[in-house]
């Protein structure tokens, strides 16, 4: 019938969520934003959404749990702040993330340091890029809100930063890796570097001619650069 909205799959009013909210962050995003992208009015996005926070938590459960946005109720529900970071600790929790790292930080792995460094670096680096849109999406959200910035940079990225600089605390104190001025900085170094290029480069329209190939094996080589295994002379020298 002329004049009215044609129904549109859920999928794809969760799919324009996710590229407002990835663009603009939860905030400065509104409702007419996504109503824009999808060419309908303001007003026909209520159809589909209770709220900014419900389409919010649809652009969420897209990028982590996709195969469940058919099955959810129309208008999608407003969601309280618990719910939100239930959603996305429960998606964490099911994640293998980092288990050579988890390994390795318990006992030797049998590789050679760098190997073992540049493996860890790897395993980081295809955890992030493999999961980026759902990360950033995370995390470009959690800024502006509190429950899912706690999860988010305290609970998650700090305590990752702090299992990475356990590890190099101890090779460091076995003497297979060198000293570094500052062990956490290090870590924290290493995780925003892998952080920079398997994700956040995708937003940088002066960094998106760099291939995923080329970024991968230059931060591997660099890293595993950065940490090599002490000599004789580097040892006298750093006491």
């Amino acid at each position: 019938m002329r004049g009215r909205v044609p129904i549109r799959p859920l999928e794809e009013i969760a799919d324009a969520a996710v590229g407002v909210f990835l663009e603009r962050g939860f905030r400065p995003a509104g409702i007419s934003d996504v109503a824009a992208a999808l060419g309908l009015s303001h007003g026909a996005v209520y159809t589909y959404v209770k709220s900014k926070q419900a389409l919010l938590h649809l652009a969420l459960v897209r990028s982590l749990r996709p195969d469940a946005v058919a099955g959810m109720a129309v208008p999608v529900p407003t969601p309280t702040a618990e719910e939100v970071v239930a959603l996305v600790e429960s998606w964490a929790g099911e994640q293998a993330a980092l288990p050579l790292l988890a390994r390795a930080s318990s006992g030797p792995s049998g590789l050679s340091p760098a190997a073992e460094l540049g493996a860890v670096v790897d395993e980081l680096y295809a955890f992030v890029e493999q999961n980026r849109t759902a990360l950033q999406l995370v995390e470009g959200c959690a800024e502006q809100l509190p429950e899912l910035a706690q999860w988010y940079f305290v609970q998650r990225r700090r305590a990752m930063v702090e299992q990475i600089g356990t590890y190099l605390t101890d090779r460091i104190s076995a003497g297979l890796l060198r000293p570094v001025p500052d062990v956490q900085v290090a870590a924290r170094f290493i995780v925003e570097t892998v952080a920079w290029f398997a994700m956040h480069r995708h937003g940088d329209p002066d960094s998106r001619m760099l291939t995923d190939d080329d970024c991968r094996r230059t931060v591997h080589h660099l890293l595993v650069a950065a940490f090599p295994p002490p000599t004789e002379e580097s040892h006298d020298r750093d006491r």
